[in-house]
């Protein structure tokens, strides 16, 4: 205790015998034990977290830095083209069930839809039950055009009939091709049976979203939709169906 006092004395001493005009240096023998106990502790903390705050640093650089190579990276769809040799019925009745087959008229397509780097194909069809054939054939059965009227149900939709006979079962058929085979694989990557497509004509071509650029599935419309033009794409998870014109969100 009594070496304390004589230390803090001595600073204080020293103070007051220099003159006011002078510059004053103050200095004290040594730090209060506890004073010399928190600060090896506060160092040994900032050596500990330092490094920590550098490596989490880093790694949010890095982070940034591949999300912003991915956008520059990702290029845009190659235009779809004609499927060589064409498809043919025996090729979709395996695919989808007997109770498939090629509508004359609309033409093939070959072209990445789902954003993969694999190709895919579109083919207009006639199905007389995809319902029930599609746990058979490992297929979707999806109702883009009546989703975006407000019909979500395709077990409903599904019944739906027509009033032109000639345009009953008419479908868009999709196989989504494996890195390996393409859309030729036995067991494709996946499969849809689009019901209730109200075209005439189909043609596959870019489409720029809000976001990035993808293959569409463009239609002249006929029936209902006479003389409108439509499109369906793939958003990740499902077909949609738009109206031209129409304001791409997704």
């Amino acid at each position: 205790m009594g070496l304390r006092a004589e230390s803090e004395l001595d600073c204080i001493t020293t103070l007051d015998n220099k003159p006011s005009s002078s510059i004053t240096f103050v200095t004290c023998p040594s730090l209060p034990a506890r004073a010399k106990r928190e600060y090896i502790r506060d160092m040994s903390q900032n050596k500990i977290l330092l490094p920590l705050r550098l490596v989490f640093l880093v790694m949010g650089l890095l982070v940034v830095a591949a999300s912003a190579a991915d956008k520059k990276t990702t290029p845009p769809p190659a235009p779809a083209k004609s499927p060589t040799p064409a498809v043919t019925d025996e090729f979709i009745r395996k695919q989808f069930g007997a109770d498939c087959s090629l509508l004359a008229g609309p033409a093939q397509y070959v072209g990445d839809l789902d954003g993969d780097g694999v190709d895919d194909l579109v083919v207009a069809a006639r199905c007389k039950n995809p319902m029930g054939n599609r746990d058979d054939f490992n297929f979707v059965v999806a109702d883009p055009y009546d989703t975006f009227l407000g019909f979500g149900d395709v077990k409903v939709t599904s019944t739906f009939a027509s009033d032109a006979p000639e345009r009953r079962g008419v479908c868009l058929l999709i196989i989504h091709g494996t890195q390996k085979d393409g859309w030729h694989a036995d067991t494709p990557k996946a499969k849809f049976a689009l019901i209730n497509m109200p075209f005439e004509t189909i043609a596959v071509k870019k489409l720029s979203l809000r976001k990035k650029s993808v293959l569409g599935i463009y239609m002249e419309e006929k029936g209902e939709g006479e003389n409108t033009s439509s499109v369906i794409f793939w958003d990740g998870k499902h077909y949609k169906y738009r109206i031209l014109g129409a304001n791409f969100e997704d």
